[in-house]
């Protein structure tokens, strides 16, 4: 029995992509293997959504399952059969032919058992489709080389993620697609990083920008603080007499170069400077004091 993809995520035939998109999240959400680990209907029905996305969300594809049903991956193979199936009947003078844009009483399902194999051709090979998924990574999981291991289509897939992935960007594993047609290759699977903003650290290219709150105490006579970088702590040292907004540069404490191995942009560190509340009166009476003698000083 052919596969409705609309009935499918449960939208109408004329949905907007935003529709299918909002669709195939709550599906999702609800029928992922890893929230359903009991019932093994969960895992053919997760499956079968992701088809159904892949094939709805891309406008090219869905304009060809709308014309073509489940075999619209083939659809202008079959066209091309099709025609010149009808020529060579021209040629031999083979007389009337059915029109198989739907009016000769047959479907395109039909045909394409027909002229692909089913009466005893031999049936070409057809690569896979391409998939397309997300991964979703934190800032420090994506600053070291790890393995993931993601569901698609079914299927769990055991990757290794490079250090230096940047959010958005989109890589090529080979063979992990759609299955291929008569022995065809299987097709591509497309993976998308996304890696939301991170609490303490903002990215620029490979550098990486943090503040840090500094005492005022420390930023007039100068001292050290442990500061926190994407691969442990470090010691910094702060001058005397470091201005608010003053920023210093950690070469090589930034986020890792893609493929180039032990390279990284630099941290650059800005302070802001905490003036101190709730002083008592000997406190401020100091701090008049040295006003007073900074005056006296100042030619």
């Amino acid at each position: 029995m052919a596969v409705d993809y609309y009935k499918v995520l449960g939208i109408a035939r004329d949905a907007k992509p935003e529709a299918i998109k909002a669709a195939y999240r709550k599906l999702a959400r609800k029928l992922h293997p890893d929230l359903n680990p009991n019932d093994p209907k969960a895992k053919e029905r997760f499956q079968e959504i992701n088809t159904a996305n892949e094939v709805l969300s891309d406008p090219e594809s869905r304009k060809k399952y709308d014309k073509y049903g489940e075999q619209w991956q083939h659809g202008e193979e079959y066209e091309k059969a099709q025609q010149a199936q009808q020529a060579q009947q021209r040629s031999r003078g083979g007389g009337s032919y059915a029109d198989f844009g739907g009016q000769g009483g047959e479907d395109y399902a039909d045909l394409f058992g027909d002229l692909f194999g089913g009466r005893g051709g031999r049936a070409p090979k057809f690569r896979g489709q391409d998939l397309s998924a997300e991964l979703h990574l934190d800032l420090r999981s994506a600053a070291k080389t790890h393995k993931q291991t993601l569901t698609v289509n079914g299927k769990a897939i055991r990757i290794t993620v490079p250090a230096g992935v940047s959010n958005g960007q989109t890589i090529r594993i080979q063979g992990h697609g759609g299955p291929g047609a008569n022995g065809g290759p299987n097709g591509d699977l497309y993976l998308t990083f996304l890696i939301p903003p991170d609490a303490k650290f903002s990215r620029v290219k490979n550098d990486l920008h943090t503040t840090v709150d500094l005492d005022l105490y420390t930023a007039m006579l100068g001292g050290e603080l442990l500061l926190d970088t994407l691969d442990g702590t470090v010691k910094l040292t702060v001058k005397p007499e470091t201005a608010n907004g003053a920023v210093v540069k950690l070469k090589g404490k930034g986020y890792p170069i893609y493929k180039q191995e032990e390279q990284h942009g630099d941290l650059l560190v800005t302070f802001k400077v905490k003036l101190p509340t709730g002083l008592t009166e000997e406190q401020r009476a100091l701090f008049r004091q040295l006003a007073d003698q900074t005056r006296t000083s100042t030619p």
